[in-house]
């Protein structure tokens, strides 16, 4: 079976690629936001509404591990202790392991990215501060996310406390580490790295990983399906972040997101 990518790419327009994800997110049965910049221009479609975050709040924890590195507050290399009361669980590995484990900061803030790691989070959110972390968000520009719980705070979304976060922001965010323009070089090279090695795909699930690199964090909750990505071939760099909820059926938002992505392909490589 031939993937889509493997047959002879056509190529696409920016104005085409507008009409494409258009349809995607009019025909999605959620509520869908995206931004998305690209060489040629911007597409925004409700790029401003606010989001519950899901893990894609993750990726300002991961910025603000990086500055804090870069102002010698915490050391990359560091050992964490992992106390049993403090793990916890949903997505992750942690929690499967042994107990009263000890961790790197640097592996905990990569098992954050790579496997949406719950307990590494919320350590590293105790450790870094929520505080700090909101402060950071404001410094790169972030105007409506905000980081207000711990992973898995049920009282919290009780009580509509959660964390938020829009399409342009997270654009915003991935921003600020390809263009190193907060982080140094070498920081912003390294998260950028670490996101790279992303284990749960959407919009690059639809893409030819072998010619395009993307470096992506997904979100996902109970009728949420969130995903955003630096997505780059040659010296053409797209920034995308697509947001939707109000889902009934949660393979439905996954899969506008994975054609979304498709779409993108076809405009990085046949451009």
């Amino acid at each position: 079976m031939i993937a889509p990518w493997q047959q002879r790419q056509k190529k696409m327009s920016f104005n085409q690629l507008e009409i494409e994800v258009a349809e995607l997110i009019s025909n999605c049965s959620g509520r869908a936001s995206i931004y998305l910049q690209t060489p040629e221009g911007i597409i925004d479609i409700k790029g401003q509404e606010i989001y519950s975050s899901a893990s894609l709040i993750k990726i300002p924890i991961l910025i603000e591990g990086y500055r804090q590195y870069e102002k010698n507050i915490v050391d990359l290399q560091e050992i964490v202790p992992i106390p049993l009361e403090k793990v916890t669980t949903g997505a992750g590995i942690i929690q499967a392991l042994s107990p009263d484990r000890m961790m790197k900061m640097i592996d905990l803030m990569t098992m954050m990215i790579i496997v949406s790691d719950n307990t590494a989070t919320n350590l590293l959110i105790n450790r870094l501060g929520i505080d700090n972390i909101n402060k950071c968000m404001g410094s790169i520009g972030l105007k409506s996310t905000k980081l207000q719980r711990e992973m898995m705070d049920f009282i919290a979304l009780n009580n509509n406390i959660d964390n938020k976060t829009t399409a342009s922001d997270m654009v915003l965010a991935l921003k600020a580490m390809k263009e190193e323009s907060f982080l140094s070089a070498a920081s912003s090279q390294q998260a950028l790295s670490i996101l790279a090695y992303q284990q749960f795909l959407k919009l690059a699930e639809g893409m030819d990983l072998e010619q395009v690199n993307v470096a992506s964090k997904t979100g996902e909750l109970p009728g949420v399906q969130h995903d955003c990505a630096v997505i780059s071939h040659g010296d053409r760099i797209v920034y995308v972040a697509v947001l939707i909820d109000g889902l009934e059926d949660q393979e439905m938002g996954r899969h506008t997101i994975v054609e979304i992505g498709r779409s993108l392909n076809k405009y990085v490589m046949g451009a």
